[in-house]
């Protein structure tokens, strides 16, 4: 076995054996359940804190490893890098030529920079862009790299920058796409609801997978193919790469082993209990492709049928979830055929689904009123749009 190099081990010592401080994006409005998610793993995660937008936590590096796989509300987990203060270009390249950027980055890395600033004398974005890339390329020429490279993947690596009163935080970005990128869908229908805000909304509404689940307006099946992960007790980051795999902190041996003890979790459900539906033949169509494709035909069942024809005791003599994002806005017509559609799905609601537990996407608060219970609002962007999230019981 060849030495280890001067490199490595400063690797070892400083990004794999050390806890460092990493930031888990989320939308506004959910970073304490997000939160709630991480402190149920089994991992060794010390100091987290909400933050607008997300939420602070100190863990090792296998700890940002299960973090991606395992959190279905995150949007992305960023390692923090550094924090500097500079308040003209000279004193920031200064700093910058300290930064040990050889830790965090391949030799052949070159790094996308998303820059934000508050309160700076430095504020314009592509000029600090430019310096941040050009103290990264001067630092990397400068670095004898002897240990052999594996082959990157095609994941662009990020890093971010955010300024505050001319303090920047620098952090790298562990995720690559966005966390609500399953690798599962190829499929998409109109404005779908994002995978992470899907996951939300069954989470808060309590749903556990052993439970039937009825998704009556079911689209691309964003909630049905959430709910069949958290059935099945799969992460939601099981069928993807993370950008991770390209710092040359990363570890193939130990990732493979994590995953393998997650597998062993994994379930085979002796019978689907959550119906997926839609007046869309060809979402049906697609959507089922998607689940025998990805082995989740024991969790799910597909049927091509209006949800104004369904009765959910022809499906199942249990009480359970009903989600639905309804169509609304531009997809259907006008604003007021929109309100139409929402009214009369809660009338649907109200007269055949009692004692059942909802978890309903409300395209416009004005319409929030017509929700047949007492429940719990979740306001989100979507599309431009600020439609909310009721979650309750139906009475």
């Amino acid at each position: 076995m060849p030495p280890e190099s001067s490199l490595s081990k400063r690797i070892k010592r400083h990004v794999i054996g050390r806890r460092r401080n990493y930031f888990a994006a989320t939308s506004p409005g959910f970073e304490q359940l997000c939160l709630n998610e991480l402190q149920a793993l089994p991992l060794f995660v010390q100091q987290a804190s909400v933050l607008p937008g997300g939420f602070e936590f100190k863990g090792r590096l296998q700890d940002c490893y299960l973090a991606n796989l395992n959190l279905r509300s995150a949007n992305r987990i960023l390692m923090r890098i550094q924090t500097i203060k500079a308040a003209n270009f000279n004193q920031l390249q200064k700093e910058l030529s300290d930064i040990p950027w050889e830790l965090y980055l391949r030799a052949e890395q070159y790094p996308k920079i998303h820059v934000t600033t508050r309160h700076c004398r430095l504020y314009h974005k592509e000029a600090l862009s430019e310096r941040f890339l050009s103290s990264i390329a001067d630092r990397m020429a400068k670095i004898e790299f002897t240990d052999e490279c594996e082959e990157l993947s095609s994941l662009k690596q990020k890093i971010y920058v955010r300024g505050l009163d001319d303090r920047f935080t620098l952090s790298i970005d562990s995720s690559g796409d966005n966390l609500y990128k399953r690798g599962i869908k190829r499929h998409f229908g109109p404005a779908p609801l994002r995978e992470t805000m899907a996951a939300a909304a069954l989470m808060l509404a309590g749903y556990t997978g052993k439970e039937p689940l009825i998704d009556p307006m079911c689209g691309s099946g964003t909630l049905s193919l959430e709910a069949a992960l958290i059935a099945k007790k799969m992460p939601p980051g099981w069928f993807r790469e993370f950008a991770f795999m390209n710092w040359p902190s990363f570890r193939p041996k130990r990732w493979e082993y994590l995953k393998r003890q997650s597998e062993k979790e994994f379930l085979t459900l002796k019978k689907p209990l959550i119906w997926a539906s839609d007046v869309n033949p060809s979402a049906c169509s697609q959507l089922k492709e998607c689940v025998a494709k990805f082995s989740l035909s024991d969790a799910i069942n597909v049927a091509h049928r209006n949800f104004f024809d369904l009765v959910p005791a022809d499906m199942t003599d249990q009480i359970g979830l009903v989600a639905i994002n309804p169509p609304y806005g531009r997809r259907i017509g006008s604003r007021r055929e929109s309100n139409q559609l929402f009214k009369a799905v809660c009338n649907r609601l109200r007269q055949h689904y009692k004692g059942w537990k909802f978890a309903v996407v409300v395209p416009d608060k004005k319409l929030a009123n017509y929700i047949p219970s007492q429940s719990r609002a979740y306001p989100f962007a979507h599309g431009g749009l600020k439609p909310m999230l009721m979650i309750g019981r139906m009475s």
